[in-house]
């Protein structure tokens, strides 16, 4: 008999899944959506040697602006656009550098609270200007952090794209500033781009099996193991679930072993799906390793208006990544259940074509095919969107930010726990040395 039960395959759970066995638990993990190989984010080197893939340059717009790892050959781009911005690039990324350092240790340690004197202590440490700059830059907008430092359109229009990748917000919402920032975390100073990292050998050290979670078994306010849609039950006094909170503790756990306003609170968290998803095959391989089609930041602000009204936009923020002939898109503002595949694929094909060799196919993934695929809740990749009131201690309640459940042998791993967006294994690493902490 196993005794624990990891729910899903994603990179939290395989994660968690690793380090439990690694400890000595006999461990299965049912595996009922489609595992990706590959995700954007970053990942700490604790979880172990996982491959980053990072393109240089990290940023091309079709204007011409390319910014590289490399500091030197970002400020030969920048200066033909704005002598002025090639000259104060190097302060702004030194900046927002010290402050993502903070918040990368924040993110590979127990939730911090406001009255966490670590957390404390380690804010006063970046002195006086590093805490009012911290202080600001949290709530800012991007486009009125980016206005002060840059006056090219094209540098703050891909920086503002950047900023409110995967979350139902513009450039010029309250707190995008912060995203701008937690982007920075875990990259090379300069570089605002996650890398891609390869997980898919993290399989090798557990039990897969693939089969639905009917049930998360209970008694007496403990877990038992897992019933399993074919009526097979797993025992296990153990049980990781990587799934949203709401679908573990809201469909998976019986009514009445949680509390009624708890289970009000994880159905109001945030988990809105402004993305779709493109494969695209071309017949030769571009000249570039990334693309951004954001204009500028009132373009990317209109991309958003779209959206709040549930349009698709006509002006889509467009990302793109090539391996080779294989282009990989992201294309927002897609408003969830809105969306239609083909009318997608029209808009894409119409707005690439200028930009690459001749497109051979496109495969397209609106929210909902995003969340039938690999459960992300309404297309959301994050499970919970990384705004700056669902982030640190408050991520994505405070009374589920220690991973632990009110149910006893019940924790959650998934994306949408501490640290949250983009941090590869993160929360499944954390997850487990609490687990293993507790014991």
């Amino acid at each position: 008999m196993s005794d624990a039960v990891v729910i899903g395959a994603g990179p939290d759970e395989l994660v968690a899944a690793r380090l439990l066995a690694r400890a000595g638990h006999r461990v299965t993990v049912v595996q009922e959506h489609a595992a990706l190989e590959r995700v954007q984010g970053w990942a700490p080197a604790a979880i172990g040697p996982l491959e980053a893939l990072r393109p240089d340059p990290w940023l091309r717009t079709a204007e011409g602006l390319e910014l590289f790892a490399d500091m030197q050959r970002s400020l030969q781009s920048l200066r033909r656009l704005s002598a002025r911005d090639a000259e104060r690039w190097p302060r702004f990324c030194k900046r927002m550098a010290r402050l993502a350092q903070l918040l990368q240790r924040i993110y590979l340690e127990p939730p911090p609270s406001l009255i966490d004197l670590r957390f404390a202590l380690r804010v006063r440490l970046l002195g006086r200007r590093g805490m009012e700059d911290l202080m600001r830059v949290l709530p800012m907008p991007a486009a009125e952090l980016l206005d002060e430092w840059f006056e090219s359109d094209v540098l703050k229009g891909a920086l503002g794209a950047f900023a409110v990748r995967d979350v139902q917000q513009g450039p010029r919402s309250a707190g995008t500033a912060f995203r701008l920032l937690h982007l920075h975390v875990g990259s090379p100073r300069g570089v605002f781009r996650p890398a891609r990292v390869e997980v898919g050998h993290l399989r090798s050290d557990v039990s897969i099996r693939e089969a639905k979670v009917a049930r998360v078994d209970v008694r007496a306010g403990a877990a038992t193991g897992v019933t399993l849609g074919d009526g097979e039950n797993l025992p296990a006094a153990l049980v990781v679930a990587g799934a949203h909170p709401a679908r573990v503790l809201g469909e998976l756990v019986e009514p009445g072993w949680i509390d009624p306003d708890l289970l009000r609170a994880v159905r109001r968290i945030r988990s809105r799906g402004v993305a779709a998803r493109a494969r695209v095959e071309l017949e030769r391989a571009p000249d570039w390793p990334t693309l951004t089609l954001a204009a500028t930041l009132d373009d990317a602000e209109r991309a958003y208006d779209a959206v709040k009204y549930g349009q698709v936009s006509d002006r889509p923020i467009i990302d793109v990544v090539a391996d080779q002939s294989q282009l990989d898109v992201h294309f927002q503002f897609v408003p969830h259940k809105a969306a239609d595949a083909a009318d997608i694929q029209a808009r894409l094909v119409k707005l690439l074509q200028p930009h690459v060799p001749p497109i051979r196919n496109v495969r397209v993934q609106t929210p909902v095919d995003l969340e039938r695929l690999y459960g992300w809740p309404q297309g959301q990749p994050h499970h919970a969107e990384l705004s700056l009131d669902q982030a640190l201690w408050m991520r994505p309640l405070p009374e589920l930010s220690g991973y632990r459940t009110p149910i006893g042998g019940l924790w959650l791993c998934g994306p949408a726990m501490h640290p949250g967006a983009g941090v590869i294994g993160a929360s499944g690493y954390n997850c487990a040395q609490r687990i293993l902490r507790s014991a």
